[in-house]
């Protein structure tokens, strides 16, 4: 099945900085080892799902709920 891009370019940028900015903080942050896996891994996986849906211009949850930020 294919899905169209649903992703605007405002919503993309910002996608891939904060996706950047949680998989920086889950492997490189010397003090997040503090806060164990139970912080690390979902920020790491929350990073990783915004960057690949910004990349990709498509959001499956964007499908899911029939909205589109791209004009």
């Amino acid at each position: 099945m294919y899905s169209r891009q649903n992703v605007g370019r405002a919503d993309q940028v910002i996608r891939i900085l904060v996706g950047l900015t949680l998989l920086g903080f889950a492997l490189f942050c010397p003090w997040a080892a503090d806060f164990g896996a139970l912080v690390t891994w979902p920020a790491g996986l929350i990073g990783a799902i915004l960057v690949v849906t910004g990349i990709s211009r498509r959001c499956p949850a964007y499908d899911v709920i029939g909205t589109s930020t791209k004009k």
